[in-house]
């Protein structure tokens, strides 16, 4: 079973910083695509950043320049730099991770990490 774990959230002040850590249970060549998805109280889960395995990471418009998505191959870690954090980055970030097997599709989501932005 593939779990992952995140971690790094907290309170921060606007024009902060912090780095989310999403620790992966299996290798990387395992999965299709993973990403970092957030959900702030009363919206839709959504896509922050979003890489698949021969590709680079595409981010969403509200983050382009601030977030930068990476990962460790030999910690089998995904991390999540955000910069210049702001109030409306309020939210539960989410690590994503989609496998492909036997034909079908398989999900795979962490508990959540949650991260504040406010002074």
């Amino acid at each position: 079973q593939v779990q992952l774990v995140e971690s790094g959230g907290g309170l921060v002040q606007p024009g902060g910083s912090l780095r989310l850590t999403c620790a992966v249970s299996a290798s990387f060549h395992a999965f299709n695509a993973m990403g970092w998805y957030r959900q702030a109280p009363g919206k839709q889960r959504e896509l922050v950043a979003r890489a698949t395995s021969s590709s680079s990471v595409n981010y969403a418009d509200s983050v382009k320049g601030r977030f930068t998505m990476s990962r460790d191959n030999a910690k089998n870690t995904v991390s999540l730099q955000m910069n210049s954090l702001k109030p409306e980055d309020t939210a539960v970030y989410y690590c994503h991770a989609v496998q492909y097997y036997s034909g079908s599709y398989y999900n795979y989501w962490g508990q959540g990490t949650q991260v504040t932005v406010s002074s």
